[in-house]
C-alpha cells in the first residue's frame, strides 16, 4: 500500500512540490492537492502588468494549467477549501466534503493582503490584489472609467498598481503613512522615487495614515479619510503588504513567527511536527545576515522551498538522505515605477542598527555605462557596512533602465559574507557600453571603504 501526500495550496510552492513528488515517488503513492480557487501555478507578481495592459491576459501569467498537472498523475482538486487540520488524526477537513486523510501533509497556503479593520473598508470599490481573480475584478472596475483612483500604501504592490493606473490614464493619488514612498529604502532614495512619481502626475501624499473610508448611500466608496485630509475616490486599491495565510496552522497549534509565518527547519519541515511541511509565502524564513526569522513572500523563494520540501518528503518515503536544504534569504527585491528602477538587498541603516551592527553608510551617484558613451544613464547606490567587521550588510539602487539588476552582485556578496574590501576586488565584467571601469556596486563599496577609514 502506498503513501498519501496531501498538499494544501496549488500555486508556486504547492505545485512545485506536487510535480517533484510525482516524478520521484512510486506509482502507488498518492499526491493530492487541495486548491480552493480555480487557478494553479500562476505569477501573482505579474498581475500589475496585466492590469496595466502590458500583459495581454490572465492565461499569459499561468505557467502550468490544472489539466497539465493532472496529466502527470497529480490528483488536483480545485474549488476545495481546507477548513482545519488534525495533526493527531492526520486528516484535513474540507468545506462541503469528507475529511481527507494523509500520511504526509504540506501547507502551501500562501499570503493574504493586509486589510486593516477600518470603518468602511468592506465598501464596494475597495480592492486588494493577490490572486488572478482579484486582478480581473480590478480590471473590470477600471473598465468602468473611475475618475478618482486612490492607492493606499506605497510598497512594492502600491507602486506597481499606481504605475498601472497612470499608464492607463487614470488620475491617481497615492496615500502613504510614512514620510516617503517605499519605506524600506533609505531616505534619499525614497525622495528620488517620490520625485519620479510626482513627475508622472501622481498626487503623492506622505505622512498620512488612513483612518477610514467614506461610503455613499449605495455602499460604494466615495472618499479615503486620513488624519489630516480626505481624498475623494470612486476606486481604491489597498497596497498595504501581506501576511502569511496561516490560520489553519495556528488553529492546529503549529509554531508561528513574524507576520504569522510558519516556523520550519532547513528542509521545510514544521518545527515539532514530523509529518508536516510548509513552503512558500506562508512560512517564516531565516535571514542570512541577521540570523533571525523574517516573512518574505516572493515567488523565487516559494519555488526553491518547494524543491527542498519535495526532496525532504521523497527522501523520507524512499528511505534516502535529503539532498537539498534551504539556506535562507538576504531579502533581495526589485521593482520599478515607469522608467525608474528600484532594488535592494540586505539591511538598511536602521535595520542594521536594530540587528546589533554598527553601520557605516555610503551613497554615490554614478552612471550605467562609461560617462563618454551616449546616454549612459544614471543611478544612485547606497551600501551599508558593519564598522567592526567591514562586512557588507546591504545595498540599494535607484536609477534609469539597466540599473536595478546590478543589486544581484551585492546579494551574492551578502550570501558569501564578504567585506566591502572584497567586493571592491571582485572580477566583474567591464566594457564601456555596460559600465564604467568600476561596477556601480564597487564604486559604492569603495566609498564605504573610505568612510570606514575616516571613522
Amino acid at each position: 500500500m502506498g503513501n498519501r501526500v496531501v498538499i494544501i495550496g496549488g500555486d508556486a510552492a504547492g505545485m512545485t512540490i506536487a510535480s517533484a513528488l510525482r516524478r520521484r515517488l512510486r506509482d502507488e503513492d498518492e499526491v493530492i492537492v487541495l486548491e480552493r480557487g480555480r487557478w494553479t501555478s500562476y505569477s501573482a507578481c505579474g498581475i500589475p502588468y496585466w492590469v496595466s495592459g502590458e500583459v495581454a491576459s490572465a492565461d499569459a501569467l499561468v505557467a502550468r494549467t490544472p489539466e497539465e498537472h493532472r496529466k502527470v498523475g497529480i490528483d488536483l482538486r480545485l474549488g476545495v477549501e481546507a477548513t482545519a487540520i488534525d495533526p493527531q488524526a492526520r486528516t484535513v477537513s474540507v468545506r462541503d466534503g469528507d475529511p481527507v486523510a494523509y500520511d504526509r501533509l504540506v501547507l502551501a497556503t500562501g499570503a493574504e493582503p493586509v486589510r486593516p479593520d477600518l470603518p468602511g473598508i468592506d465598501g464596494q470599490g475597495i480592492h486588494g490584489v493577490q490572486s488572478l481573480d482579484d486582478g480581473q475584478v480590478l480590471i473590470d472596475a477600471l473598465a468602468d472609467g473611475p475618475s478618482r483612483v486612490v492607492v493606499v500604501g506605497s510598497g512594492y504592490i502600491g507602486l506597481e498598481i499606481a504605475e498601472a493606473c497612470v499608464v492607463r490614464g487614470f488620475p491617481t493619488t497615492v496615500v502613504e503613512r510614512g514620510p516617503r514612498p517605499l519605506p524600506i529604502v533609505e531616505a534619499p532614495l525614497g525622495e528620488l522615487i517620490a520625485d519620479g512619481m510626482r513627475a508622472r502626475g501622481i498626487h503623492l501624499q506622505t505622512g498620512a495614515a488612513v483612518t477610514g473610508f467614506t461610503l455613499d448611500e449605495s455602499g460604494r466608496v466615495a472618499a479615503v479619510r486620513t488624519e489630516r485630509e480626505t481624498f475623494p475616490a470612486d476606486l481604491v486599491v489597498l497596497g498595504l503588504g501581506v501576511t502569511a495565510r496561516s490560520a489553519l496552522a495556528a488553529d492546529a497549534g503549529l509554531p508561528l513567527g513574524p507576520k504569522g509565518g510558519i516556523v520550519v527547519d532547513e528542509h521545510q519541515r514544521v518545527e515539532g511536527f514530523p509529518d508536516i511541511w510548509a513552503a512558500g509565502d506562508c512560512v517564516a524564513t531565516l535571514d542570512r545576515v541577521t540570523r533571525g526569522l523574517v516573512h518574505l513572500p516572493l515567488g523565487t523563494h516559494a519555488n526553491k522551498q518547494g524543491m527542498v520540501a519535495a526532496d525532504s518528503i521523497a527522501a523520507e518515503l524512499l528511505d534516502e538522505e535529503p539532498r537539498l536544504a534551504f539556506p535562507g534569504v538576504v531579502q533581495t527585491a526589485i521593482t520599478k515605477f515607469c522608467s525608474l528602477e528600484i532594488s535592494r538587498t540586505g539591511l538598511g541603516e536602521e535595520q542594521a542598527r536594530d540587528a546589533g551592527f554598527d553601520p557605516v553608510v555610503a551613497r554615490i551617484e554614478t552612471t550605467g555605462a562609461a560617462g563618454y558613451m551616449p546616454d549612459p544613464g544614471s543611478m544612485t547606490v547606497v551600501v551599508v557596512a558593519d564598522r567592526a567587521t567591514r562586512r557588507l550588510l546591504g545595498a540599494q539602487i535607484v536609477g534609469s533602465e539597466g540599473s536595478a539588476l546590478r543589486v544581484d552582485v551585492a546579494a551574492t556578496a551578502l550570501a558569501a559574507e564578504m567585506t566591502v574590501d572584497e567586493v571592491v576586488m571582485l572580477d566583474l565584467a567591464y566594457a564601456p557600453p555596460f559600465s564604467s571601469i568600476w561596477s556601480p556596486v564597487q564604486v559604492a563599496a569603495r566609498a564605504a571603504v573610505k568612510a570606514l577609514a575616516a571613522s
